[in-house]
């Protein structure tokens, strides 16, 4: 019997579930290390059929880890999907560290502070206990999960419809929940940013960020270098509108001029500032 045919035999108990996480664990590895990956290239690499390749991808798309389209195996954002969380968690880690370090600076102890779902945002949370006390608001499940046993900050979890592929909660129950909320400063990030203003892929996604906004009074937006080569849907916010941005060393001095000029407050974040 091959791989592929004993991949196709009738399995039963424990054994054929582990066989299958494990196998989807492995592909979900190789997707976002590559980025994308032909199917047929899935199923020579895990000498599986391309059918079997097919069952496990569909189950990883519904989970919002990965999506297929015309034959490949993608964990790379589009114009109209973000890829998930897992994913970008893994990207720019050094240009994200040292954003979040600089918008340290932007939080006092006592205050109330709102977190959004971007996986930039998320590298702020274990510097938090440095501004203790504090209030931290956020919509995303990782977040919560982090600071949910944290000594001197109160935990304000917003809820709403669930999202795998941010792992966050989003939707009118969210925005509904924010609006009776008002939060002395708004941490966020953007999927793109073009001609000045911050994209997302999704309206949900504009929908709960714009109520953020709405509900601080004083917004930061971090932004690292590769936004700028990016492109998304929908319009969330001018950045002009921000009280900072806050890039990266690598960011383009082009894009830094540019943004100046149009009356944006640009913060750099020094390499050094980078947290292991």
């Amino acid at each position: 019997m091959t791989a592929a045919d004993e991949a196709m035999a009738p399995e039963t108990g424990a054994s054929r579930q582990e066989r299958q996480t494990d196998r989807r664990n492995a592909i979900t590895e190789a997707v976002m290390t590559a980025g994308s990956i032909r199917i047929t290239e899935l199923a020579e690499r895990f000498e599986i059929s391309t059918m079997t390749v097919h069952r496990d991808l569909d189950e990883l798309e519904s989970r919002g880890l990965l999506r297929k389209n015309r034959g490949v195996a993608t964990a790379l954002s589009t114009v109209l999907v973000e890829s998930s969380d897992v994913y970008r968690a893994s990207r720019e880690l050094p240009a994200k560290r040292a954003l979040a370090a600089a918008a340290l600076d932007f939080i006092e102890p006592g205050q109330a502070i709102m977190l959004d779902d971007s996986t930039t945002t998320l590298h702020l949370v274990p510097h938090l206990h440095e501004k203790r006390p504090l209030t931290v608001i956020t919509n995303t499940l990782t977040v919560m999960n982090e600071l949910r046993s944290v000594t001197g900050i109160t935990l304000l979890g917003l809820g709403g419809q669930y999202y795998n592929w941010c792992s966050a909660y989003m939707g009118r129950i969210t925005t509904a929940a924010i609006a009776g909320l008002r939060a002395d400063v708004l941490v966020m990030s953007t999927s793109a940013i073009t001609d000045g203003v911050a994209f997302h892929q999704t309206m949900e996604t504009v929908d709960v960020k714009r109520a953020m906004f709405d509900a601080a009074s004083k917004r930061i937006l971090l932004a690292d270098h590769t936004k700028f080569d990016k492109r998304a849907l929908h319009a969330m916010q001018p950045l002009a509108d921000f009280d900072a941005v806050i890039v990266d060393a690598a960011t383009d001095k082009r894009h830094v001029a540019d943004l100046r000029q149009s009356g944006v407050n640009v913060v750099i974040a020094p390499r050094s500032r980078a947290a292991g």
